[in-house]
C-alpha cells in the first residue's frame, strides 16, 4: 500500500469514534482531560493504561491499535513497507484525533510518539502526559522475546535502548507528570499515577483499599506529584 492508499484506509478512523469499551464511556469521567501514556517501549504503558482505566471507570485506547486498525496492517508492515515519516504522520493524525475529538479516556502511545513536535504540541493542549519512566535493566526485561518491535530487531536491544534513553528522555522530561515504572507490581505503579493525577488536577480519585499490614498507598517520594506543565 502506498502513502495515499495508507490515507485512504484511515479515512473512515480518522472521521468516526473510536470502539467503545463498554458503559465507561457513558460515566461522568472523573477527569478533565484525557491522560496520555508516554514513555519507551517497556515501560508499561498498555499494561499500566489498561489498569488505571479499570480504576478510573475510563475507557483505554492504544495507539498502535488504532494505527493498525487504521491502515489494515500491522506496525512493522509500515515501517518496513512505507517508512517511518509515514509512520509518524499517521501516528501524528491518530493522535491528534483522539486527545481531540474522542471523549476522556486514558491512552498508550508508542514510544516515538511523544518525540514529534506537533503531536507533543496535540497532547499538550488537549491532554494530560503522564511520562513512565523506567530504567535500562528493567526495559531490557520487559522487551526481551518480544518480535514486534521494529527497531529492536537492527542490533542489539539493549545498545538500542539504551540510545533511545539518551535521546528521547530528555523530550518525555516535558511530560506533564513524571512517575517511576520498575520492578514492583503494575497495581503499585497504578497508584502512583493515581496519586500524580490527583495532585496535578485537584481532585480525589478512587485507590485500592489498603491490604491488611500494609498502608494502602505506595511510597509517594518515588513519584513527583508536583512536577506539572513543565513545558
Amino acid at each position: 500500500m502506498d502513502v495515499m492508499g495508507l490515507r485512504k484506509a484511515m479515512t473512515a478512523q480518522l472521521s468516526g469514534p473510536g470502539p467503545g469499551t463498554g458503559t465507561a464511556e457513558d460515566a461522568e469521567p472523573l477527569l478533565p482531560r484525557t491522560v496520555v501514556l508516554v514513555g519507551l517501549m517497556g515501560a508499561g504503558k498498555s499494561a499500566i493504561g489498561r489498569r488505571l482505566a479499570t480504576r478510573l471507570h475510563l475507557p483505554f485506547r492504544d495507539a498502535d491499535t488504532e494505527i493498525e486498525a487504521a491502515a489494515g496492517c500491522t506496525i512493522a508492515e509500515i515501517f518496513a513497507r512505507d517508512g517511518e515519516p509515514v509512520f509518524r504522520s499517521v501516528e501524528r493524525r491518530i493522535i491528534t484525533r483522539l486527545v481531540k475529538d474522542e471523549p476522556v479516556h486514558i491512552l498508550a502511545t508508542g514510544g516515538g510518539a511523544f518525540m514529534d513536535p506537533e503531536t507533543r504540541a496535540a497532547i499538550r493542549q488537549h491532554g494530560v502526559s503522564v511520562w513512565l519512566r523506567a530504567e535500562l535493566d528493567v526495559l531490557v526485561a520487559r522487551t526481551a522475546r518480544r518480535t514486534h518491535r521494529p527497531i529492536l530487531n537492527q542490533g542489539d536491544p539493549r545498545a538500542i535502548l539504551g540510545r533511545l534513553m539518551e535521546q528521547r528522555y530528555p523530550v518525555y522530561a516535558e511530560a506533564d507528570l513524571t512517575v517511576v515504572s520498575d520492578e514492583r507490581p503494575p497495581e503499585v505503579t497504578v497508584e502512583l499515577v493515581i496519586d500524580a493525577l490527583e495532585a496535578h488536577f485537584g481532585v480525589p480519585l478512587p485507590h485500592r483499599p489498603p491490604r491488611a499490614g500494609r498502608p494502602g498507598k505506595p511510597d509517594p517520594g518515588k513519584t513527583d506529584p508536583s512536577k506539572t506543565d513543565a513545558s
